[in-house]
């Protein structure tokens, strides 16, 4: 085992430590055979590397299917994403672990579905106490026992920080650097922040000077750590508080894009978009940063979302509704992963991947042996990615909200199988299947045309259910039928710049 990493400081007087994992499990370091097996995963691998490889996670918050410029956003300039998309594999059929965020990001860090972890809605989700169903007691936080990526990272020899949103529980001793980061800066409890300039009001970053944008802020602190560990191997996972609201954006950037909207645009929201330009202009420094300290071919670069974009902010048609809906654009994200050497620069892939495949995917990229584990619900994308194959040998993928949200969903289950995509409503049980291939939009419903599909895959959706033991809803006592179908709609976010 690796001997325990010294005690430093960097940033803002912040401790790294290293970090020994509390969960015990099988991970080795790659011997020689091991690395003779990786060859067959590119060619582009010669031999075993000098050292391991590093990661730079880069999470959106809120983020749309359509909303870069690669993936067919007609107001959103995103040239860094685009370069990222064309050095790198862009997945077209990439989807959330949820239709919110805290349980896609539970699903990101430790590879288990939403469903087995009983994190199943955003902390602290949405109270309808007349509503039909009543909702699980389902857990509000990350528990310790999970293990998380930067813990089965820690004995490989990696650093870790975690800079930004971590909304997985409100408790300090729930927050990244009781979950295996060396370094925690501006994750706390909540899933938005009070503000996107400065004074924050983050307990965990110290304000910067008046006006600081805090986009800016996240990227300067992840470009200080690349710098200050390019001499060993380390994970950086940047989930950014944009784009989630309140919608605020620097003023240059705004003016910019208010003069570009038309109405033959699709996307006409000048604040937002300048909110996405901010995370393309992260991308962007983050990548010259990577260069500037010689570790640029050295790194793989994950960037997706955590959910679908919010209807108030943007359009995702062609997809149906957006986050807090049990529809594709509720769930379907946009995915670029960059791996030097090994990604075809510019390919892209059709196959079905989902949030549970980073965590397998990062341990067998960073040389990771390990027991087979039937809790890991993800399946790693090395195959994918190195060209041997398109399609993964999983053949479905699954979703659980026993819950409630004012973006339309119902308590629910879907599974999407090759083309087809099933969806079980528990108030009544009644399902709903849908041909993505031929009816992206989900606008012809076909459970009675197609009876023995549509029981073919709930008889698989309830095997899954069981098997992971999700959380079921249960009859209300005090269902109010004249109660509102879904909680009062909240007024349009504001859209503000400084």
């Amino acid at each position: 085992m690796l001997p325990r990493l010294p005690l430093r400081r960097i940033g803002h007087g912040r401790k790294l430590l290293g970090h020994v994992p509390r969960v015990a499990l099988t991970l080795v370091l790659v011997s020689a055979g091991l690395a003779a097996s990786l060859l067959s995963c590119s060619s582009a691998v010669a031999a075993e590397p000098a050292r391991r490889p590093n990661f730079v996670f880069i999470l959106v918050d809120d983020l749309g299917w359509t909303d870069l410029a690669c993936m067919g956003g007609d107001l959103y300039e995103t040239p860094h994403i685009d370069r990222l998309a064309r050095e790198g594999m862009r997945f077209t059929n990439a989807y959330s672990a949820c239709t919110v965020c805290s349980p896609t990001r539970a699903a990101v860090l430790t590879g288990k579905y939403p469903a087995r972890l009983h994190v199943t809605d955003w902390i602290h989700g949405h109270k309808r106490p007349k509503a039909k169903l009543r909702v699980p007691n389902w857990t509000e936080y990350l528990p310790l026992e999970e293990e998380t990526l930067a813990e089965a990272l820690a004995p490989l020899g990696y650093a870790s920080a975690s800079i930004g949103k971590w909304h997985l529980g409100d408790d300090d001793a729930y927050f990244p650097d009781h979950q295996g980061f060396d370094l925690n800066i501006a994750g706390y409890g909540k899933g938005q922040p009070p503000h996107y300039f400065s004074p924050y009001n983050i307990p965990t970053l110290t304000d910067g000077k008046a006006g600081e944008y805090l986009t800016d802020r996240l990227t300067d602190e992840a470009c200080s750590f690349i710098s200050e560990h390019a001499d060993r191997p380390f994970f950086l996972y940047l989930p950014h508080y944009a784009v989630h609201t309140p919608l605020e954006a620097k003023p240059p950037a705004v003016e910019h894009l208010r003069k570009q909207v038309s109405a033959e645009l699709r996307h006409t929201n000048p604040v937002y978009a300048a909110m996405i330009q901010s995370v393309d202009d992260c991308v962007g420094r983050v990548t010259a940063a990577l260069t500037a300290a010689g570790v640029a071919e050295q790194t793989i670069i994950v960037f997706t979302s955590d959910n679908g974009g919010l209807l108030q902010s943007t359009s995702n048609v062609p997809l149906r509704a957006g986050k807090g809906s049990t529809y594709e654009g509720g769930v379907r994200v946009p995915l670029i992963i960059k791996w030097p050497g090994v990604t075809s620069p510019g390919s892209v892939s059709a196959e079905p991947v989902i949030s549970v495949d980073f965590f397998p995917t990062i341990l067998q990229m960073a040389g990771a042996l390990r027991s087979p584990s039937p809790s890991i619900d993800g399946v790693s994308l090395v195959p994918v990615l190195s060209g041997k194959v398109d399609r993964l040998a999983r053949d479905a993928i699954f979703w659980h909200y026993p819950h409630y949200h004012p973006g339309g969903a119902t308590p629910y289950g879907a599974i999407r199988a090759g083309d087809w995509k099933l969806i079980e409503f528990y108030e009544d049980m009644h399902v709903e299947l849908y041909n993505l291939a031929d009816d992206l939009g989900e606008q012809h419903e076909l459970s009675e045309v197609r009876p023995e599909k549509a029981r073919q895959l709930r008889d698989r959706l309830h095997a899954w259910r069981s098997a992971v033991g999700a959380q079921m809803p249960t009859a209300n006592p005090d269902y109010d039928p004249a109660a509102p179908a879904r909680p009062a709609p909240k007024r349009r976010p504001k859209q503000a710049s400084r």
